[in-house]
């Protein structure tokens, strides 16, 4: 290939041709290799009706940038990837799509709607897949797979046979939760519980047989009329007269008796609370103790159904209000308290749920839990950070069971059948037409379909082949690393790890890499709603995909969410250029001599070897960071290294080299260039794959790919800890030097002599080894070492570093003439402000009618000129005095 690069870096000319090529050469296809070691993420599989986002952004480059990285550590890396089918957020979106078509899902029917869902996927399936390609994302694309797929849909199907024959499946009525708009159960894991303003009503029920109340407080009222008992505890004093006796339930106008259980709090409220079994949980379980009737008062569209007499047909907060009013005329009504509390409601359409009791299909969590627990205390399992372990225990000890059915048409169906004739249960993975018990014919197949996260725990070990015994399932499982966000922990994480150990025996993964979310750059969650949402294809458009996996990876930790700001694009868009204005000069300078394939380092100058243990030490520390997951460091110490070491100092440290046509040390300084260069190439690989690769390619005509070469290692032959010593002692001069010309205002195109001081002889044999690149960094137009200050003017000006000091010849950094004439109008300016300044001060008018913060201010100003003034006029006199 030809060593030369475009003039200027844009990323459109290379992203889609490089990705080409790396798909073309089959780069990220893992096959089977005994002789290598695995390694192998899945990918979180984004949902169908999903586009990319900030948060699929994140996820994806942290993935993508440890499979590279492993990918060149030699390891024969899978990355997995594939879609869910997201039954709820997809269903929704079809129904809304025919709707704006004018048809009705239920017209259409089961099987119609079906059709219609798979054109969806079809359809809109690969939309995210093809903006993954476009981050970047080195996935091994001839292994996607999709959660219904065949193979995922048969492991799907053994797992419920499997579980429901253990007795872990089971079918019947509980309290479940209910979304009035969806018209479906969902888990306790996608109720969100949100801070709502609302109420205590505080009513009384009338106890039979007496004039005495009993007070309750609810802050759901309506769920009143399927009360079927109301409760005290036993050791309450106040109450223990009336165990066991009825009170009238109001506005139904029956009798309900009081019970005692220890579940009411004596210290809390009235110390009586109504016992609802069907709208409850911890009801649901008094009722189950003291074998309360269950009524469910509620239609599915949370309407108030014929069990709720006259209020049967009103909307769930209409009979509130209408409950209330009653009350109130009855005389029932005591009191209402403002109450905030926190209301469950659907993560997805944020609908409040109502808790119901239906007849739904349940796993029984305890005993599956149990492996999934231990493996965080025997060290089988470790979260990154360590601390959100205690995310996943809690949620695990505290696990109720799952309610796995979902009252929707697009998913896995339930493998049920029940016989029309004696009600006879038939779990299997064939359609069913005859009844094994009374040979009946008319079998009716559920109508429910599963949990999306029933699919979703099987997926790291359904993608490679499971059930069967593959041998991608046997080589690539379990895998090593799950990257993802703190919010699905309970969601996910928690159950492929259970899942895992269930039906193969050991942890899906061994480490669980969790990263926070982005927020937009005034720390906000980014949403539809407040319209501040970043589209992360716009960024790529803009600046290229390297430039935003960077500003996604830098100050990255583990765990922590992040801000997002344009700035750090555009800072990251800037450090991509400085990469490639850096690489393309090095390659301009080429042609100026032979740079061998391999070179004696006694032949390299003590600039080199700086640079070589530099990026040598880099090598160590990046590879021990990227190996404990710390990304955001690595890439910090990459990035600091290649703009401030690299180019910033050693790149103009060899410029006198490469211009000079007799210096000898050309070709050393040429082949130190191209080494760290490739070295620091092969360390950003993984942030930046386009940039790299392009410059890589165009570097080293003997490699078709940085992406399989080798990743760069320590090695202690590059250890040259003297000659670290020695540079940075002259960068410390340079800085010096600078920082005193800063000062004095004086140009860089103004060279000094630099007189370097020193007892030393060491410090000396630094100093006069490194002349030729101490002067371009000093703006020197000579430099002198010595032993002593003999021979140096006493108007020097000087900076210190440890064990020598550092003159320069005032006279040659400044034209005193000039000087002298700009302080005295700097100083005719002073006297004229002091002059107001004291002027006011001294006006015995203006200080008793200026405010406060006025007199203030002045006061500063006199002050702060009287300081400038008496800093000119003593430079002043010393120019005066040195004419």
């Amino acid at each position: 290939m030809s060593q030369n690069l475009e003039k200027t870096y844009n990323p459109k000319d290379i992203e889609e041709r490089l990705y080409e090529k790396w798909i073309n050469k089959n780069y990220f296809h893992a096959k089977v290799d005994r002789s290598k070691k695995p390694f192998t993420i899945v990918m979180p599989p984004p949902n169908i009706t999903g586009k990319l986002h900030m948060g699929h952004a994140l996820d994806n480059t942290m993935q993508d940038i440890l499979i590279r990285f492993k990918r060149m550590q030699g390891f024969n890396a899978l990355w997995q990837p594939g879609t869910d089918h997201a039954s709820i957020a997809t269903e929704v979106k079809i129904i809304e799509q025919l709707k704006s078509r004018g048809i009705d899902k239920d017209d259409l029917g089961r099987e119609g709607f079906l059709e219609k869902a798979w054109e969806w996927k079809e359809e809109y399936g690969g939309t995210i897949i093809s903006q993954l390609k476009k981050l970047g994302s080195s996935c091994d694309w001839e292994r996607e797979r999709f959660t219904m797929d065949e193979g995922c849909s048969k492991a799907v199907t053994e797992v419920f046979i499997k579980l429901y024959e253990k007795g872990y499946i089971y079918k019947g009525s509980r309290i479940i939760n209910w979304c009035p708009v969806c018209h479906t159960s969902i888990s306790d894991a996608e109720v969100e519980h949100v801070e709502q303003q609302g109420h205590f009503w505080h009513i009384k029920y009338p106890v039979v047989g007496s004039d005495e109340f009993v007070e309750i407080a609810t802050t759901r009222p309506e769920t009143m009329l399927g009360d079927t008992a109301v409760a005290v505890h036993p050791e309450d004093e106040r109450y223990t007269h009336l165990i066991g006796k009825m009170v009238i339930l109001p506005l139904m106008n029956k009798e309900i008796p009081v019970v005692a259980d220890a579940y009411v709090d004596k210290e809390f409220g009235t110390g009586v609370v109504k016992i609802t079994p069907a709208h409850d949980p911890n009801d649901f379980e008094v009722g189950k103790r003291h074998n309360l009737e269950e009524i469910n008062v509620m239609n599915d569209d949370a309407t108030i159904n014929e069990k709720g007499g006259r209020y049967a047909g009103m909307d769930r907060y209409e009979a509130r209000k209408q409950i209330i009013k009653e009350l109130d005329e009855l005389g029932l009504l005591v009191k209402i308290q403002e109450h905030v509390h926190n209301v469950g409601t659907h993560d997805r359409c944020k609908t409040t749920v109502e808790p119901l009791i239906k007849q739904q299909w349940f796993v029984k969590m305890e005993e599956l839990a149990k492996p999934a627990i231990n493996a965080i205390k025997n060290g089988e399992l470790e979260f990154v950070p360590e601390h959100f372990d205690k995310t996943y225990l809690h949620w695990l000890e505290n696990i109720r069971d799952w309610c796995i059915s979902r009252q929707l048409w697009w998913g896995h169906r339930i493998p049920a059948y029940y016989c029309d004739k004696c009600g006879e249960v038939i779990v299997s993975k064939e359609v069913v037409d005859t009844c094994p018990k009374c040979g009946h014919d008319h079998l009716t197949q559920d109508e429910d379909t599963l949990d999306t996260w029933f699919s979703s725990a099987l997926w790291p070990f359904s993608t490679l082949g499971w059930p069967e015994k593959t041998e991608e399932l046997d080589y690539f499982y379990p895998t090593n690393v799950l990257v993802t966000g703190y919010d699905i922990i309970f969601f996910w994480v928690v159950r492929m790890v259970f899942s895992g150990y269930e039906h193969t025996g050991r942890s899906p993964f061994e480490k669980v890499l969790i990263h926070g979310l982005v927020r937009d750059s005034q720390g906000r969650k980014m949403s539809k709603s407040l319209g501040n949402g970043i589209d992360p294809l716009e960024i790529i458009d803009q600046y290229g995909a390297d430039a935003l996996r960077l500003t996604l990876i830098t100050g990255n930790a583990p765990g922590n969410d992040m801000r997002f700001y344009l700035e750090r694009v555009e800072a990251s868009r800037n450090f991509a250029n400085k990469v490639w204005n850096a690489s393309r000069f090095i390659m301009m300078n080429f042609e100026k001599a032979e740079i061998p394939d391999a070179i004696d380092t006694n032949s390299l100058t003590g600039a080199d070897r700086w640079i070589l243990s530099k990026v040598n030490t880099l090598n160590k520390e990046v590879t021990e960071n990227m190996e404990k997951y710390e990304l955001g460091i690595a890439v910090q110490k990459i990035y600091d290294f290649i703009w401030e070491e690299f180019c910033d100092w050693y790149i103009e440290m060899v410029k006198p080299r490469l211009y000079n046509e007799e210096d000898e040390t050309k070709a050393a300084a040429l082949w130190t260039l191209k080494t760290v260069l490739i070295d620091s190439l092969k360390l950003l690989h993984p942030y930046m794959p386009f940039i790299t690769e392009e410059i890589f390619c165009t570097l080293q005509e003997k490699e078709e790919s940085v992406m399989t070469s080798e990743w760069p290692i320590y090695k202690d032959a590059y250890n040259f800890a003297k000659e670290e010593e020695a540079v940075e002692m002259i960068k410390d001069a340079v800085k010096g030097i600078r920082n005193v010309r800063s000062e004095m205002n004086v140009p860089p195109s103004k060279k000094a002599s630099v007189i370097v001081v020193s007892e030393d002889p060491k410090i000396r044999d630094i100093f006069n080894n490194s002349k030729v690149f101490f002067a371009t960094l000093g703006y020197a137009s000579e430099v002198i070492v010595q032993e002593d200050k003999s021979g140096i003017d006493t108007d020097a000006v000087s900076t210190v570093i440890p064990k020598a000091s550092i003159y320069i010849p005032f006279a040659e950094l400044v034209d005193v003439e000039k000087e002298i004439e700009r302080l005295e109008k700097e100083k005719m300016k002073l006297e004229g402000e002091l002059k107001r300044v004291n002027g006011m001060l001294n006006n015995a008018n203006f200080i008793s009618k200026a405010p406060e913060s006025k007199l203030n201010e002045e006061k500063a100003k006199l002050e702060k000129y009287t300081n400038m003034m008496g800093q000119i006029t003593e430079r002043l006199e010393h120019f005066k005095g040195n004419k």
